[in-house]
């Protein structure tokens, strides 16, 4: 019977295990770095862009139901009765679009929060790395 134990090994490595070699790779490193300073930035004008729609989306919420307001109270006051119940559904029709949306534009803004997150901490492991190394290259440089 001939056994599997050596051949069935497993020969995948985890990212821990590679950390020692990671920095061994000057252009892999120079690579990943020059990706992250692409990508940081692209992500970080998205996450403001998209912050800024979130506010504009509330403020015409806000307007759009103060309009709403506004002409239920015209409506009110009139002694004839002017239909403006169309016009009404139009604005809650808009009102649900733009709730719509402003939850959409909530769930990218959490997307891009994870991903921001995400970078940093990338970019904080490899100072780590770069920084272990550079402490363990120093002594053998001065003998």
């Amino acid at each position: 019977m001939v056994t599997m134990d050596i051949d069935s090994e497993s020969t995948a490595t985890s990212i821990d295990e590679n950390t020692e070699n990671f920095c061994e790779n000057p252009t892999r490193d120079t690579l990943a770095e020059g990706l992250m300073g692409l990508i940081k930035p692209t992500v970080d004008q998205l996450d403001e862009r998209v912050r800024a729609t979130r506010i504009s989306q509330l403020e015409l919420k806000q307007c759009i139901e103060g309009l709403n307001e506004e002409l239920k109270k015209i409506s009110e006051s009139q002694q004839f009765s002017v239909d403006l119940d169309t016009y009404v559904k139009k604005l809650i029709n808009a009102k649900q679009r733009v709730t719509v949306l402003s939850n959409i534009l909530q769930n990218a803004q959490d997307r891009l929060n994870r991903v921001h997150a995400s970078i940093d901490k990338e970019v904080v492991k490899r100072k780590v790395i770069l920084n272990n190394v550079i402490e363990e290259e120093t002594p053998s440089s001065s003998s």
